[in-house]
């Protein structure tokens, strides 16, 4: 099972980004789903959270009112929707899931995305 987060890149100060993970394998399918990121120098922070119906998702003070965790089932993706970007949200962003495989569940992450909020 593998776990893929992408949507990152350059953006100016007071953009938007959207960040995407999907889970591959036979019979994957994301439960509950946590986006990190990290700064060199630095732990890998949790910035965001959703459950497996994507109800009362969960952020960080600092995100609160910008970004917007959710997800499409369907589609098995969940989405990081980042608006109102700041220097300081500049960091590889990584989403994390316990992926339910048939009857058993595994938790995963990423590769990382690079979010860059520059002018």
């Amino acid at each position: 099972v593998q776990l893929q987060a992408s949507g990152g890149g350059l953006v100016q100060p007071g953009g938007s980004l959207r960040l995407s993970c999907t889970a591959s394998g036979p019979n994957a399918r994301l439960g509950v789903t946590r986006w990190y990121r990290q700064t060199p120098g630095h732990e890998r922070e949790l910035v965001a959270a959703i459950d497996s119906l994507g109800t009362s998702p969960y952020y960080i003070t600092s995100v609160k009112g910008r970004f917007t965790a959710s997800r499409d089932n369907a589609k098995n993706t969940v989405y990081l929707q980042m608006n109102n970007l700041k220097p300081e949200d500049t960091a590889v962003y990584y989403c994390n899931s316990d992926v339910r495989i048939d009857q058993s569940q595994m938790n995963t992450w990423g590769q990382g995305t690079l979010v860059t909020v520059s002018s």
